[in-house]
């Protein structure tokens, strides 16, 4: 299996103690596939400043397949980040950097690139939405990271393009999450999860509902923890090896470990070094 992310790439910049990682939903989504041993690439925007070196070197060190990203002179994407009990507060950010002023325009090359993967992963935050259908009609499988910021408008609208969707729903109801899974899977998507933070997540393929309760840590950072979740589940779910109760235990405590890790995934160095 090959899988790559498309789309967004930051340095998560801690203020409480001046630390930047590597991060960003489609970045990460590489780093942990590649974490399970799964051969995974990475197309995104780079900035020319010292946080996107950073993650390039990063993201080399890792043997992730990074060929095929552009690079613009300018400022990287970053978000700012602070810890409280825990738990990750995003307090602003330069939304994007470079991606704003440079967003992707999938080629035909890119396209031709793209149809060597099992699975393109992208996000909200990756300014892909005009790209989609561009994946969707070469034939591409897409997963795709809503976040927490979808409405029903923008959901009716992609859903038809993308297989897999991922919402963040911590902030819904439990009893309409099952209905709001429903909803996209009728829009055309073939399968539908929902993270929900301390209670769980919920997954729909078309025909049965599945529950999955979180594996309880003491967590010294939840940033990633979705993502991480995300990865796993779908690339188990799509090797076929395990059925889908299975794949979402795994997720859990594989979320669950992330939860362990400051940074999405670490490689964390001093603002001092970044600039």
């Amino acid at each position: 299996m090959r899988v790559i992310g498309v789309g967004d790439n930051v340095v998560d910049k801690y203020v409480h103690k001046k630390v930047i990682y590597p991060g960003g939903n489609a970045l990460n989504f590489s780093v942990y596939a590649k974490q399970l041993g799964i051969d995974a690439a990475y197309l995104g925007v780079f900035g020319n400043d010292r946080a996107a070196s950073h993650i390039i070197q990063t993201m080399q060190s890792l043997d992730i397949d990074i060929s095929h990203c552009r690079q613009h002179e300018g400022e990287n994407g970053y978000a700012l980040v602070d810890l409280i009990d825990g738990d990750r507060v995003f307090v602003g950010g330069n939304h994007g950097g470079v991606q704003n002023e440079h967003p992707i325009q999938l080629t035909s090359t890119d396209l031709a690139y793209l149809q060597s993967f099992h699975l393109v992963h992208s996000s909200i935050y990756s300014g892909m939405e005009q790209e989609i259908r561009k994946i969707h009609q070469a034939g591409i499988p897409l997963s795709f990271d809503f976040s927490s910021d979808w409405s029903p408008s923008l959901l009716q609208r992609l859903c038809p393009f993308i297989d897999y969707s991922l919402l963040s729903c911590g902030h819904v109801p439990e009893d309409e999450v099952e209905g709001l899974l429903k909803q996209i899977v009728s829009c055309g998507s073939r399968l539908a999860l929902a993270t929900m933070g301390s209670r769980g997540a919920i997954v729909y393929d078309g025909e049965h509902v599945y529950r999955q309760h979180p594996h309880h840590v003491n967590p010294v950072d939840t940033l990633g923890a979705g993502d991480s979740f995300f990865t796993v589940f779908i690339l188990r779910f799509l090797q076929g090896e395990q059925g889908l109760s299975a794949a979402l235990e795994e997720a859990a405590r594989f979320a669950a470990q992330t939860c362990l890790v400051e940074g999405a995934f670490g490689y964390g160095i001093s603002y001092e070094e970044s600039v």
